[in-house]
């Protein structure tokens, strides 16, 4: 799928757990979901720690689990 197909909502990580899942809360309705990096961040070895402000892509399909595509500095 591709990065413009995603629906794409800012948010706070709150919670770092095993095997790359993230808990993140969306600023905007203050929903607490899991997120996992997308494979560019992976290949860059872009690290997203407790406390950063990220970009969360969501399925149309699936808006559970989402997909962390940016990190601000």
């Amino acid at each position: 799928m591709a990065k413009s197909d995603l629906a794409q909502f800012d948010g706070l990580i709150t919670d770092v757990g095993a095997g790359g899942l993230y808990k993140v809360q969306l600023e905007k309705n203050k929903a607490e979901v899991s997120a996992k990096l997308c494979g560019k961040m992976r290949r860059y070895n872009i690290q997203v720690v407790l406390g950063d402000r990220v970009t969360v892509g969501f399925s149309p399909q699936d808006l559970k689990t989402g997909l962390i595509i940016y990190r601000y500095r």
